[in-house]
């Protein structure tokens, strides 16, 4: 699979997902009559739902990322080509934003505007690491041990983390930037996205160092984070490794 359909692909799949945790959280304050808790468990049942779908569907063709933490990490375990990397990340950012202006612009709101939604402190900076790590790790493992688990295993994780994180797991850099482009529900302020970001990176990468030395890299069947890349040695049509 040639890097421009793979990173179309990232785009596509990253705007998908914005819109689904965009428009969820729009549609979810409309119709909770201002309970928090039910717009967040409709928002939190929305972004799940779509994220296993959404990498089910696209896994195959580009590894379904979504997430520039998730590529670093692939990067990082030899899955990823370093010289790839830009393309993912710059394909995941426009493609978040992309996805927040259509989830704007389909329930009539600017196609973009500055979030005035305040998430910043110590603790939400912790939250953020530990959703991010989570994620790296439940990833990680689920490629070691149980690679058909993957989709419902990411999904059924972030449901899980948007309720126990103080934050409510962002756990993604380009679904943070995307996010402070709409003063909706699921929103964050421009100003507090950079040390969301930090931490994010800084829970990716110790993930990534943990899960080396709890599965050292040779014993991995596999080198990419989620899905085996199409066009590798090894890789046949189903998806899998010989």
């Amino acid at each position: 699979m040639t890097l421009v359909r793979r990173g179309a692909t990232e785009a596509l799949g990253t705007a998908f997902l914005l819109a689904g945790v965009v428009g969820s959280g729009i549609m979810a304050e409309r119709l909770s009559n201002g309970d928090p808790a039910i717009a967040l468990l409709a928002n939190t049942l929305a972004t799940g739902g779509i994220l296993v779908c959404l990498i089910a569907a696209l896994g195959p063709i580009s590894g379904a990322h979504f997430n520039p933490a998730v590529s670093v990490a692939d990067a990082l375990h030899g899955g990823l080509p370093w010289r790839e990397l830009p393309v993912y990340v710059l394909a995941q950012i426009f493609g978040a934003v992309v996805g927040v202006g259509l989830a704007n612009a389909m329930f009539g709101l600017p196609l973009f505007f500055a979030s005035h939604r305040v998430r910043s402190g110590p603790s939400q900076w912790l939250a953020e690491f530990v959703a991010t790590f989570g994620l790296l790790t439940v990833i990680l493992g689920c490629v070691r041990f149980r690679s058909a688990y993957i989709p419902i295993a990411v999904g059924a994780y972030i449901v899980a983390a948007y309720w126990f994180t103080s934050s409510t797991s962002f756990a993604n850099p380009a679904v943070t930037i995307a996010r402070s482009l709409s003063d909706t529900f699921a929103g964050i302020r421009p100003g507090d996205t950079p040390a969301f970001i930090v931490a994010q990176l800084l829970g990716a990468a110790s993930a990534t160092i943990c899960f080396r030395f709890l599965a050292p890299k040779n014993a991995l069947a596999i080198d990419a984070v989620l899905l085996p890349h199409p066009g590798e040695p090894g890789y046949n049509v189903k998806g899998r490794f010989r």
